[in-house]
């Protein structure tokens, strides 16, 4: 039987989007089949089926390849005509067998009640509290505290309470929503007082509430002149209205603002958009009225001084245009992945993620997706917040990483960069980088320069002792530690950063290679290595090493499995070790196959402990068919977890080949043997890459902490 979570309100404005996706993304942390459900939704158009956006956001976002119609109830439309001919008995029983098709194909699944919104349904939170009884779920209202004083927000939260539980419904827990950031420790402290369960407060997040610029170009519907996918996703901060002239206009711009003004003011359009180049400051957009086209000119010089920033244009005159603009709020849909993040950052600030899913009780799935693997890398890394240097400050991907790591509170970053064309280039996308507050709760960013950085000296010092047998002297490296690559290495061996993860347009040389001269290799580790993770549809393998070592010999091969084995179980992956070959057991002979037979018999001599098959192919080692032919009774054979490649051009061709062919999602490289956390990106990743890739150095740095820690003695 699925375990079913129900989330309502009592009223519209509560914001409860932000909870469900937290709540969705809890669920699917634990298991591999989560279903979403609408049992009632608005239709587009009358006779039309309903759609939602939240739904749309979840079923993307967490993958679910269920059919619409599964998804979703009835329309509010059809709601009504069956309830006024049959009654609500009949309407709650068709909507209940509905639920009961998805739930059978489902290990849990995340109820989304009605919207308070234009529904016309009699007691509308009795009706909630009934379908969840009727659907086994337990509840979780969320009460909306926006403009509310705390007293008012208290007597919300507890009268919801009393009248959920009176209505039969078990209740997980209390959710305030969108209260006052200057309340929320006064609420949660008299609420954990007066009620029996966990009461979770969540306060306004002003980025949550401002619209994006492509949903006001939807709500005005105004025609795009200019501006690309990632300038129509920016936030609108504020608006300002252009009348006054351009010295006057320039001062009364303020940072994410919409500009609005007559399409024929083409001295405020140019000067706003000079003003965004600039970074003085970054604006939105430019909404043009009156149906005005600058002429061709114009708009291509407002091409080349904002490439991106969008320009639109309404036939409306201001005050009408303000008027569409006044009430607009922003939501949660699937063309706003970014707001997705900032929700379910504030939602795992401010929520006890472990306590609430301890509540659902979920067993959690024996599979693991990739996704399920993610979503543990994010969690293990936020457990323990370290420091992470981003050399590639003013990269694009790195910036959208970097947001999406600070909103999720994984960890505490350091750009690299001057610090104006940083945060220039991260207005220019929309990305805002908050300012550092020491003690905070929320992940701290800071942006280091390294050519006027007071470690410049300090840094250089370093560097030519550790170089002094090569050459080199501190006028010398004074200009190397200026290199961003070798600044980032010098914070990791210094402690003033725990990891540094750069690549995305560097080369591996450019990364590791500083890595090398500076932190070296661990104690007991002979080379430095790298594994995949490859996030398979129901399981998790590593691959090494297909990054770094072109062809090692049997004893590095064998440092390279022990090291593998070792981040394998680092990373919850039972360590299964296949040493790979053309050949499996004694079928074969050739210097190739001994050399991984040789390997094979280091690693058990010097880690007897590992369980570990080779000369063994690759499909004796996967597939428990073929292994009971070639290798019956051996405990890796069929099972292996850990696959050690003979030499790189093997290692790359057949990560790259299962990435492509089979879907698999491959992490890494990881970088393992040295002796502090420095690992390497493609130039190709994708900005989730960067996030998994920085979470995993995040890890490492956890682990090597704590085994610094095992090894002083006690006092």
């Amino acid at each position: 039987m699925a375990r079913s979570v129900y989330v309502t309100g009592i009223d519209r404005g509560d914001g409860r989007q932000a909870v469900e996706l937290g709540v969705m993304e809890l669920l699917t942390r634990q298991v591999d089949r989560v279903g979403v459900f609408r049992p009632l939704v608005h239709a587009a158009a009358p006779g039309q089926p309903g759609s939602d956006h939240v739904v749309e956001l979840l079923r993307g976002r967490y993958r679910i390849d269920l059919p619409n119609t599964e998804l979703y109830g009835l329309t509010y439309e059809e709601a009504a005509a069956l309830q006024a001919a049959l009654g609500q008995d009949e309407l709650v029983s068709v909507l209940v067998d509905r639920f009961r098709a998805l739930e059978r194909r489902c290990q849990a699944v995340l109820v989304l009640g009605t919207d308070f919104a234009d529904t016309n349904i009699p007691d509308e939170l009795a009706f909630n509290a009934r379908l969840a009884n009727e659907f086994g779920a337990a509840v979780l209202p969320v009460v909306g505290g926006h403009s509310d004083d705390p007293e008012a927000v208290i007597a919300e939260v507890r009268n919801a309470h009393r009248a959920y539980t009176d209505l039969g419904c078990e209740t997980l827990a209390m959710i305030a929503n969108r209260v006052a950031p200057g309340a929320k420790q006064r609420i949660q402290r008299t609420l954990t007082e007066k009620l029996p369960i966990p009461v979770y407060v969540i306060p306004e997040e002003p980025a949550l509430a401002a619209p994006t610029v492509a949903q006001l170009v939807e709500a005005t519907g105004a025609e795009v002149l200019l501006g690309d996918a990632a300038g129509l996703a920016r936030d609108v901060r504020g608006y300002v209205f252009g009348g006054a002239m351009l010295p006057t206009f320039l001062d009364a711009l303020t940072e994410g603002a919409l500009v609005v003004t007559p399409g024929d003011r083409a001295d405020l359009v140019v000067g706003s958009l000079a003003a965004h180049a600039a970074g003085a400051p970054p604006i939105a957009g430019v909404l043009l009225t009156l149906g005005q086209h600058p002429g061709p000119n114009v708009m291509a010089l407002a091409a080349r001084l904002a490439p991106g920033t969008p320009v639109a244009v309404v036939p409306e005159g201001s005050w009408p245009t303000a008027a569409a603009l006044t009430h607009l709020e922003g939501k949660l849909t699937a063309a706003s992945p970014r707001k997705a993040e900032i929700a379910l950052g504030l939602f795992e600030l401010h929520v006890d993620t472990a306590e609430l899913t301890n509540r659902i009780e979920v067993g959690r799935s024996e599979r693991v997706t990739p996704m399920m693997f993610e979503h543990e890398l994010l969690e293990r890394a936020r457990s323990g917040r370290r420091r992470v240097v981003l050399p590639e400050g003013t990269e694009e991907r790195v910036l959208r990483a970097a947001e999406i790591l600070l909103r999720r509170n994984i960890c505490d970053l350091t750009l690299l960069g001057e610090a104006d064309a940083v945060r220039r280039k991260a207005a220019s996308l929309g990305i805002e980088l908050p300012q550092e507050e020491p003690g905070a709760d929320r992940a701290q960013v800071r942006i280091v320069d390294p050519t006027t950085s007071p470690l410049r000296r300090q840094f250089a010092e370093l560097y030519a002792r550790l170089r002094a047998h090569k050459g080199m002297t501190v006028e010398l490296a004074l200009d190397v530690v200026t290199d961003v690559s070798y600044f980032g290495t010098l914070m990791v061996q210094e402690g003033i950063a725990d990891g540094m993860v750069s690549g995305a347009v560097h080369s591996t040389a450019a990364t590791i290679r500083p890595a090398f001269e500076v932190i070296k290799t661990s104690p007991g580790a002979s080379i430095v290595s790298s594994v995949f993770f490859m996030c398979l549809a129901d399981k998790v393998l590593v691959y090494g090493d297909c990054a770094v070592n072109p062809d090692p010999d049997a004893q590095q091969l064998a440092d390279i499995a022990i090291q593998s084995a070792a981040t394998a179980a680092q990373f919850g992956v039972e360590p299964r070790v296949a040493m790979l070959s053309y050949s499996t057991g004694t079928s074969g002979s050739g210097a190739d196959v001994d050399k991984v037979r040789k390997a094979t018999e280091i690693v058990r001599r010097l880690r007897p402990d590992i369980l570990v098959e080779g000369p063994i192919q690759y499909d004796a080692a996967v597939d428990a068919h073929v292994a009971a032919t070639k290798l019956p009774g051996s405990p890796v054979a069929g099972r292996a977890t850990v696959l050690i490649f003979p030499d790189l051009n093997t290692g790359n061709n057949t990560y790259k080949a299962v990435q492509r062919s089979a879907g698999a999602v491959a992490v890494g490289p990881v970088l393992q043997g040295l002796r502090k956390p420095v690992n390497d990106l493609s130039r190709g990743a994708l900005v989730q890459d960067i996030v998994n890739t920085v979470a995993i150095t995040a890890i490492q740095s956890q682990s090597e902490s704590e085994s610094q820690d095992r090894k002083e003695p006690q006092a």
